[in-house]
């Protein structure tokens, strides 16, 4: 994805290319200083030091608008923008009125740099400025009008996309830490198990060694029955150990939907899920490799998209090799950083294909979509439409 998001800072070249040619649009409205430099009769000698004074001001503006956010104290945006409304001031009166757009540029740079209980003084301030200053300037009354809304508009709109930001950033470090909760819930969740099935077991072990010891001298005959029982004690917790990992890594579906909604609501993120599905005549393997699936792509929409709508569809599908259960997962977000496949795209596509799925994923116009088949058993299980 080449577009830069609400809250993103831009990550390489191309990223840093869009955001100022979206910043440059505005600078349209220079072109009033501009006219006045081309045109307005100034000397050879005023007209340089106009289009040096100009050239300063954007690249004052520009620094300023690009750092914003990335962590600079109050006192530091509150020089520059006084360095922005001098240079404004000083253009303007020794240039006319023409450049009493300047301020406009001040006022947005006010709002878009400091928080809110700074910004609702500055910006005034800059409008302020910029009255008196065309009641100084020659004819500076007739472009009063035209700039005074702009600048306090424009400032507190601005304001609300610096909240805005504020709001993604945070948003966007909340599911990162849902996701990393929801982890560590399963990793406490599978310790917890495997304690309450190996306990016990290794008490009764350790408990029928000691006895064991003290009874091979004089009573070998029951240190062997010990034994036996030690045995038996640990092919059992072998067995409960194994089913526990298979329950671990073999998902099913209905549970992973019902984690899929909760992790999607937790993360802010509005959840379109089916019903229960029927998965009458449906192989374990394929089950199990959709769930898979339906997992990854959750954790993907959590983790890295910052979609705020995901779509999960379910259905059956008769085709020429036989039914086919699909599962397709869209949301509308930015989808996984990185040019290629990540690791788990990589292994899902290895674990569908060991169950004789297919597996789909890539950009689209509205964000990312993961489309999964697998066999749905046979025919007579297939109860909806192609």
């Amino acid at each position: 994805m080449s577009s830069v998001g609400i809250g993103q800072r831009p990550q390489n070249r191309r990223q840093k290319a869009v955001k100022f040619f979206w910043i440059g649009i505005w600078l349209a409205y220079l072109s009033a200083p501009v006219n006045d430099l081309l045109h307005g009769g100034h000397s050879d000698g005023v007209q340089v030091l106009g289009w040096i004074g100009l050239a300063a001001f954007v690249a004052w503006y520009l620094a300023l608008v690009f750092r914003t956010g990335r962590g600079e104290t109050n006192g530091l945006v509150l020089g520059s923008l006084a360095v922005l409304a001098t240079q404004s001031t000083v253009l303007s009166l020794a240039l006319g009125r023409e450049w009493l757009v300047l301020f406009v540029y001040v006022s947005i740079c006010s709002g878009a740099a400091l928080p809110f209980h700074l910004a609702r003084w500055t910006i005034p301030a800059a409008s302020a400025l910029l009255t008196g200053l065309a009641f100084v300037v020659p004819g500076g009354t007739s472009f009063l009008g035209g700039l005074l809304l702009p600048a306090l508009l424009g400032g507190f709109s601005m304001t609300g996309v610096r909240e805005i930001i504020r709001t993604s950033i945070e948003l966007r470090e909340a599911r990162a830490t849902v996701a990393q909760l929801a982890a560590n819930e399963e990793r406490l969740r599978l310790a917890r198990d495997l304690h309450d099935l190996l306990g016990h077991s290794l008490s009764v072990i350790t408990l029928k060694s000691e006895l064991a010891g003290r009874m091979l001298p004089d009573h070998p005959d029951r240190a062997a029955q010990q034994v036996a029982d030690i045995e038996q004690v640990s092919r059992q917790a072998m067995v409960d150990v194994r089913e526990a990992v298979t329950g671990y890594r073999r998902p099913r579906l209905a549970t992973e939907l019902a984690g899929a909604r909760v992790a999607l609501t937790a993360a802010g993120v509005t959840a379109e899920l089916p019903a229960e599905p029927d998965l009458t005549g449906v192989p374990e393997q394929s089950e199990s490799a959709l769930a898979w699936a339906l997992r990854e792509a959750v954790t993907n929409v959590v983790r890295h998209s910052g979609a705020r709508r995901c779509a999960v569809d379910l259905v059956r599908r008769q085709t020429l090799d036989g039914p086919l259960l699909e599962l397709r997962v869209e949301d509308d977000g930015s989808g996984s950083p990185g040019s290629g496949p990540g690791n788990g795209l990589t292994g899902l596509t290895e674990r569908l294909e060991k169950a004789g799925g297919t597996l789909e994923a890539g950009g689209t116009r509205q964000g990312f979509r993961l489309v999964a088949r697998v066999p749905a058993g046979s025919a007579a299980d297939v109860g909806s439409a192609p």
